[in-house]
């Protein structure tokens, strides 16, 4: 088949998870004998780049701004996608959901990826928020089919809008990085940090993080991996901390990060908002000793394996002298748990899999009978 992904900001990943949802799915149907295309944003994508991992690139402009950087692109992508054609595509974003159907005016299936509940994000104004939940309503018009990464998400969108969605998990790769040459440059010693990896946003509790760390007594580092393009006041407040045990190396990526992941002592999760949130995913495949902030989101993927702490004043901070005081068999057996739990629940083949088959059965379907399967939603629901 003929597929091309659209909504992301490109690969290869150096941003966020739909990146890296994107780098890692169009390699693996690459290899199983389809053309794919991923469409990329001039400001993201690498100069001179063409193809990645076997994917071929489109690189297209856009205006550069909070609200506008992902509808400009994506209408943009749309009206190249009609000029190239292609057997199916691949939307990421729920904002996006609009756009799902302008392929399918040229007879080409559309599956869109809604991720979490985007509107409940903190940065996003008035305008914007009603925009995500008026999308979340598209979502049931405009494409053939609609993909949601956790099962919460998918139980919303069916008791909210009546929606039949295709649950497909996110993916991670497992296994540990020996190489410690991030670790090194940090100053850092193996086991004896923890780590937060996340966009310093108000929905992700970077602020927080740093608070309940500043009053624990453990003499273990904070790495907080991550920034964030329009979150300056926000970001000032986080990096304002005079503790020097906590460290700022900024966004990190590829062997740096696995590095970062495969020797802490600990993965702090602080996400209020989403669906599965692949750095949470990526931390339990590396063997991460995992500490969530419990949200229904988070439980879903980490109740089992994970430390749960709530957004209570001492809650973080007791969890994180907990775990830096806990022996090595009681960390051993989190890191097992966690590595079991991603191999079974979250492997990027399976992924492949099941978007393999949704875009093989959505090809198949004649356009005219195409559209998202709705539910019957109980009277007084």
């Amino acid at each position: 088949m003929r597929i091309a992904l659209l909504g992301t900001r490109g690969i290869p990943a150096s941003y966020g998870g739909f990146e890296t949802f994107a780098e890692e799915l169009s390699a693996r149907l690459v290899k199983r004998g389809h053309q794919v295309t991923v469409y990329c944003r001039s400001h993201y994508a690498m100069e001179g780049l063409s193809e990645f991992r076997g994917a071929q690139l489109v690189v297209l402009p856009t205006i550069r701004t909070k609200h506008l950087d992902t509808p400009v692109h994506s209408a943009l992508s749309c009206l190249h996608l009609w000029t190239q054609g292609a057997d199916a595509a691949i939307f990421c974003n729920g904002a996006n959901a609009v756009f799902t159907y302008w392929p399918r005016l040229l007879g080409i299936p559309t599956v869109l990826n809604v991720d979490g509940l985007e509107r409940k994000r903190k940065k996003w104004g008035k305008a914007a928020r009603a925009w995500y939940r008026f999308s979340e309503r598209l979502a049931t018009l405009c494409p053939d089919a609609v993909v949601t990464d956790a099962r919460v998400i998918q139980q919303y969108y069916s008791e909210r809008h009546g929606l039949d969605t295709q649950f497909i998990a996110y993916g991670a790769s497992r296994g540990t990085t020996a190489s410690m040459a991030k670790v090194a440059e940090l100053g850092l010693q193996e086991q004896g940090y923890f780590l937060y990896v996340s966009r310093f946003e108000p929905e992700n509790n970077a602020l927080l993080v740093v608070k309940e760390f500043e009053q624990s007594t453990t003499d273990c580092k904070l790495v907080m991996v991550g920034d964030a393009p329009y979150s300056a006041s926000y970001i000032e407040r986080v990096k304002s901390t005079q503790d020097t045990r906590i460290l700022f190396p900024g966004a990190v990526y590829g062997t740096g990060y696995r590095e970062l992941q495969s020797h802490c002592l600990g993965y702090v999760h602080a996400t209020e908002v989403g669906g599965t949130h692949p750095a949470l995913v990526e931390a339990m495949a590396r063997g991460c000793p995992v500490l969530y902030l419990d949200t229904p989101e988070n439980r879903e993927v980490a109740g089992g394996p994970g430390l749960p702490f709530t957004s209570g004043r001492g809650s973080l901070c007791a969890r994180i002298e907990e775990l830096a005081a806990a022996d090595s068999q009681s960390l051993q057996d989190l890191r097992d748990a966690g590595v079991r739990e991603a191999k079974i629940r979250y492997d990027w083949e399976t992924v492949a899999d099941a978007y393999e088959r949704i875009l093989e059965d959505i090809a198949r379907i004649p356009a005219r009978t195409r559209r998202p399967r709705t539910v019957v939603i109980p009277t007084g629901r």
